[in-house]
């Protein structure tokens, strides 16, 4: 699946999606919106896409939605921006509870929505170079694409409140000091990186990878107690899995398992 907006590569069972607007900072529009939540679909259904890739074609990751666009539509902008959440909310939330593991690959700025898209991935690699700037009130705008459920989470209320009200740009490194980064790599290895950790969830067990994603997101609403239930019920859910069979004898077998993602 390729559009004008994205690229979509499938090697093996990694998918690779490149924001592909390079001339527009890879910007966000209603027809990447569009095909972004078309792919999320496609990533969430196909049993053989076991992990998943996300980058930006040429020098930035994203810097976020296309306020030309914006501007273009008039009075009518206030319902495109609606249309084009609601596209690109869809997306994340896919992506965010689908099994396969989401790596983005950031090499270079993500801001504002392009800040959002980045931090709702379940690991990040970034450049050296990259750079990470909430950007919305800069332009007299509130965050969307789900910084206000994840920042807070990574960086508690009065960082993510900082980087919101200030527009403080991070670099990587501050970045990964402050747990919105997994890694920082040399310039140009972003991606190559966010595959070959891609490539070793490929081969894993792909129901337990979205069981914790699903626990992890459960625990920031979840009481103590509420927890514990969903940790036990999903144990329990794993144990009828192939994967979980698999993984139990090859531990008493003192073997390498062999995984299917099923």
């Amino acid at each position: 699946m390729t559009s004008d907006t994205i690229l979509f590569d499938l090697a093996g069972n990694v998918a690779t999606i490149t924001m592909n607007r390079p001339d527009d900072a890879n910007a966000l529009n209603l027809a990447m919106a569009r095909d972004l939540a078309d792919i999320a679909i496609r990533c969430d259904e196909d049993a053989a896409i076991r992990a998943v890739v996300l980058t930006g074609a040429g020098r930035f990751f994203s810097a976020g939605g296309d306020l030309a666009g914006f501007a273009a539509a008039g009075e009518d902008a206030a319902a495109l921006i609606k249309e084009l959440t609601m596209y690109f909310h869809a997306a994340v939330s896919r992506f965010s509870r689908m099994d396969a593991p989401l790596i983005a690959a950031v090499n270079g700025i993500a801001a504002g929505a392009g800040f959002s898209f980045a931090i709702s991935c379940d690991l990040v690699v970034a450049t050296e170079s990259a750079v990470f700037i909430s950007a919305y009130t800069a332009a007299a705008l509130s965050p969307d694409g789900s910084s206000t459920y994840f920042l807070p989470r990574l960086v508690g209320m009065k960082r993510a409140a900082e980087l919101m009200l200030t527009n403080r740009r991070l670099s990587a490194h501050e970045a990964l000091e402050w747990g919105m980064v997994n890694r920082v790599v040399a310039d140009g290895t972003a991606v190559a990186t966010a595959q070959t950790m891609a490539e070793e969830f490929a081969t894993g067990p792909t129901l337990a990878y979205g069981a914790v994603k699903r626990l992890l997101h459960d625990t920031m609403t979840s009481s103590l107690e509420t927890q514990m239930e969903l940790e036990a019920r999903t144990i329990a859910d794993m144990t009828r899995t192939a994967d979980g069979a698999e993984g139990i004898q090859a531990f008493l077998q003192k073997r390498a398992p062999y995984y299917r993602g099923e």
